[in-house]
């Protein structure tokens, strides 16, 4: 199956693959995409892997690669004070965790960027400046895409977060059925020419669409899905595609919402308690796995390699996935302002799981259902919403 997969990608893509470790570190593919090339390229760059590059064609961006997810400001995990939210970013950059994700539809997070950038270039020099990134998503309805329309959607975010120019935009579409996204692409590829966005992005494709786009030409350079421990279905198909074209996998869910965490160690599923929009959705998906017995018995072996490392669960979690293949980035959700987690998230780029820890925590999520099976590929469950 999984031979017949990369056959078809390889021919489908027309790839022409030219691999090589040079002296910086550096691993450069070259892939074809239609009748034009494009130079992808993941660079990892200084301690312990803390930075990539992300590059496509003359483009590039270097992001961390634990990234500060910002969804958390939309609601329904308690109210968050715009100025504790702006300081709360500023540590975090302080420590060295200056990539920060955000939609237009997690409720003012793109203005509290806005905010925060200002605040950074009124105290902090150019240099630390050119650090921050602010990846934002652009999630419009399933309407009928104009060139007009997607100008407004991207030109409201750049006033939001106060940036000439969008780091990173990544694109979702709900539904296949209906037409539209490959229109609402070229139209940013457009913007993209005009300097609007530096970098376009996909979140939530799966991985045929991911290679119909591909094919169409479309500089894309991530593509964001959730993944987790107990997620592997990026691992299934869509890891493959990206090894063959450049294109990088950005992390959600990957503690699950804090599931994967000492809180819910040796203990009884009570869903009451469950009380906010990412524990409800990750349980669905423990659910589909296994049950909370075999989640518990994960957790333990996670506990297990936490001790022996110094470390937490949720930092086992994240370096667990960014040692996937062709994984850049994980996002780390941060109520900013009411919790922090820096010490946790800067312990990750300094932890490396050995053979044994790897393959106790497989010998665990083997027991569980294959995902890709009973959900479906990489963003199907966000299909028909």
């Amino acid at each position: 199956m999984l031979m017949s997969v990369h056959s078809v990608f390889a021919t489908n893509l027309a790839t022409t693959l030219s691999c090589r470790l040079n002296a910086s570190n550096m691993n450069v593919s070259r892939r074809r995409i239609g009748s034009s090339f494009v130079n992808c390229s993941l660079v990892k760059t200084t301690e312990a892997d803390r930075l990539v590059k992300l590059k496509n064609g003359n483009e590039s961006l270097e992001i961390c690669r634990v990234i500060n997810g910002m969804c958390q400001t939309g609601g329904g995990w308690g109210k968050i004070d715009q100025n504790d939210a702006v300081e709360a970013m500023i540590r975090y950059a302080d420590a060295g965790l200056t990539t920060f994700d955000m939609a237009d539809h997690y409720g003012p997070a793109e203005d509290i960027y806005g905010i925060f950038i200002n605040k950074v270039r009124r105290e902090r020099p150019p240099e630390y400046l050119e650090n921050i990134k602010g990846l934002t998503k652009w999630v419009p309805p399933p309407v009928k895409i104009t060139r007009s329309y997607v100008r407004e959607g991207i030109e409201k975010s750049l006033k939001r977060m106060d940036v000439a120019s969008l780091d990173m935009l990544q694109f979702h579409w709900w539904d296949y059925a209906i037409d539209g996204y490959l229109d609402a692409l070229k139209h940013l590829t457009d913007l993209k020419g005009e300097g609007k966005i530096k970098n376009i992005a996909l979140t939530n494709f799966d991985t045929e669409r991911l290679e119909q786009i591909l094919e169409n030409g479309i500089p894309v350079v991530s593509n964001q899905v959730q993944h987790s421990i107990v997620d592997m279905r990026p691992q299934q198909r869509m890891a493959q595609l990206c090894k063959l074209s450049g294109v990088k996998l950005i992390t959600y869910g990957t503690v699950m919402g804090g599931l994967l965490s000492e809180k819910y160690l040796d203990t009884n599923l009570d869903r009451t308690h469950l009380n906010n929009p990412s524990l409800q959705k990750y349980i669905t998906t423990v659910d589909a796995w296994g049950d909370w017995d075999l989640f518990q018995v994960l957790l333990r072996t996670m506990k297990s390699i936490a001790t022996k490392h110094g470390v937490s669960i949720p930092t086992v979690g994240v370096r667990y996935v960014l040692d996937q293949s062709e994984v850049a980035g994980s996002i780390i959700g941060v109520r900013l302002g009411l919790t922090d987690h820096i010490e946790d998230a800067n312990a990750i780029f300094s932890l490396v799981l050995d053979d044994e820890d790897v393959n106790s925590i497989q010998e665990v999520t083997k027991k569980g259902k294959d995902l890709l099976q009973v959900i479906g590929d990489c963003g199907d469950e966000y299909r028909h919403i």
